[in-house]
């Protein structure tokens, strides 16, 4: 959600602290589009005062790049990230 908002919305890592005076609740959203669609910042979120922040991929390629590196927090969340001068950052 983080990359299709623009980071309007920020993914957060799961972690679950028990309270045994308080109720919790988790809601968990997924997203899962055709491999034949793109992942990227949502084009309606998308102008000169708001530059897309993330790269845009094909979903298979973003499977296949999530899958490809180690389960590490949010390490592919910041693959995906365009830096600074708008280039994107190295695989």
């Amino acid at each position: 959600m983080q990359i299709y908002s623009n980071e309007v919305y920020r993914s957060i890592e799961h972690k679950v602290v028990p309270n045994s005076k308080k109720e919790r609740m988790s809601v968990a959203f997924f997203i899962n589009p055709k491999l034949e669609a793109d992942v990227g910042p949502s084009p309606n979120l998308i102008n000169p005062n708001n530059p897309p922040l993330f790269k845009r991929v094909g979903m298979e390629q973003y499977v296949q790049g999530f899958f490809s590196h180690k389960l590490n927090g949010k390490v592919y969340l910041q693959h995906m990230r365009i830096n600074d001068e708008g280039n994107d950052n190295p695989a």
